[in-house]
């Protein structure tokens, strides 16, 4: 049997990438939501309101499978990497007490407000209602990402006498370098689950011939926002996360890339294997000096390779994290081909009546989920070995009391009541997109700007 360190890594991974199958999603329909609502308090038309009653429902059932999922994660700090809590707790305990105290209680309170205050409230302050949902999403996601930053570049921090770790500076942890990008990147990312699966949302509507007023609207709207959060997530938020990487840990852009050897004029690997054997990269298909100018802005920089780095400081598995970096770039590019030649039929007005790139749509819904993973992956696999960078390794992190055999059968309990949840999230999503939104009293011609 493995170890019980393996499996800690492997529920914690299984757990956390279940859970952030959800609020990746209402993070960026938060912003999506505003948008409706401004627009239909803008124009007075309502039918941007059942637009957005619509979306507030596919909110409000992903928000509640996000807080049951969320919950086992805070647990696990306590059962799984008891060491780590002990160590580290007095920083992280900073951030996501906010988020569970300030973010959450935001989030949860105006989604009340949302689903059942519309009619006694009004429009303006059902407005407010959908900012307000908006910045809490967006707080919680802060904090969220100010721990994992934390943990990737630790700031603002103490060794106290008995060994532990303390804050020194809330605003120096709330502008860490590592957070100033990653954030930002998170939230593109975001914008661009939402985005694409509203487009997909509106395809299927075309495709099979219903809702087709608010096809229009879905493919539309969906189009644009995807298309601007997918060049974000490239430029400049990709690119500036990715030069960090280079600054704070030099071993993981070295494993990120593929760069056994110090190389002067350094190329980009669009396709190739690495071997761990020779520290190589077979039958690579190269773009010449690209990373060096991408990482240091020259043709012939250095860029340091992993032979130069201690061999106990590599990442643990330099292969997967070398394809789930490869992976992240990979659909982010395509997502920009896919969303550009969209919107090129958009603006010809053949997009509606395109029957092959509705499909092209429709299926792209998945694979902002699949990036976004293999992005969560790019971070956690290169941190490794290390829980807290160069503070604490895992392998001292974890609970010294659970045996293999409690950790092995927990994972298996987690992913046998996660399966009935994820069956149950998707019937629930797609009895509601069938459903669509509410029909129009009075139905009117889809042209125009809808």
């Amino acid at each position: 049997m493995a170890s019980a360190l393996l499996y800690d890594r492997l529920q914690f991974a299984f757990t956390a990438t279940f859970h952030y199958l959800f609020p990746q999603l209402t993070m960026g329909l938060a912003l999506l939501i505003v948008y409706f609502k401004s627009r239909a308090l803008w124009t007075g038309d309502d039918h941007y309101h059942r637009v957005a009653r619509f979306w507030i429902k596919i909110f409000a059932i992903s928000f509640a499978f996000g807080v049951v999922t969320g919950i086992p994660l805070e647990f696990q700090f306590g059962t799984n990497w008891a060491r780590f809590s002990n160590y580290a707790g007095g920083v992280i305990g900073q951030t996501l007490g906010m988020e569970g105290l300030f973010a959450f209680f935001l989030e949860s309170s105006f989604l009340g407000i949302l689903l059942f205050g519309e009619e006694k409230l009004g429009p303006r302050v059902h407005w407010v209602a959908s900012v307000m949902l908006f910045l809490g999403s967006w707080l919680s996601g802060w904090l969220i990402i100010a721990t994992n930053a934390w943990m990737q570049h630790p700031v603002a921090y103490r060794v106290a006498e008995d060994g532990t770790l303390h804050v020194t500076s809330l605003w120096g942890l709330f502008t860490n370098d590592w957070l100033l990008w990653q954030y930002p990147h998170n939230m593109a990312a975001s914008v661009a689950t939402s985005a694409f699966v509203m487009a997909a949302v509106g395809a299927y509507y075309r495709l099979s011939g219903s809702h087709d007023l608010y096809a229009r609207t879905f493919l539309r709207t969906g189009l644009v926002a995807a298309a601007i959060a997918s060049f974000l997530l490239l430029f400049p938020t990709g690119h500036e996360a990715g030069k960090q990487v280079f600054t704070y840990q030099p071993a993981t852009g070295a494993a990120f890339e593929g760069v056994f050897h110090n190389e002067t004029g350094a190329g980009i690997v669009l396709v190739g294997q690495p071997n761990m054997d020779t520290l190589t990269i077979d039958n690579a298909i190269t773009v010449p000096w690209a990373l060096s100018i991408l990482v240091y802005q020259r043709a012939k920089a250095e860029v340091r390779g992993l032979d130069t780095f201690p061999r106990d400081t590599w990442p643990d598995n330099v292969p997967l994290l070398y394809y789930a970096y490869h992976i992240m770039i990979g659909l982010g590019t395509l997502f920009v081909a896919v969303t550009g030649t969209a919107l090129l039929w958009l603006w010809r007005g053949k997009l509606f009546d395109c029957p092959w790139l509705l499909w092209v749509l429709m299926l792209s819904a998945p694979f902002p989920y699949i990036a976004t993973t293999a992005g969560w992956m790019t971070a956690e696999l290169g941190r490794q070995p290390w829980l807290v960078y160069g503070l604490l390794r895992t392998s001292d992190g974890a609970s010294p009391l659970v045996s293999s055999g409690n950790a092995l059968f927990t994972l298996l309990g987690f992913m046998g009541l996660y399966t009935l949840l994820g069956l149950l999230f998707l019937f629930l999503i797609f009895d509601t997109i069938n459903k669509g939104p509410a029909k129009a009293p009075h139905p009117r011609p889809a042209t125009g700007d809808r």
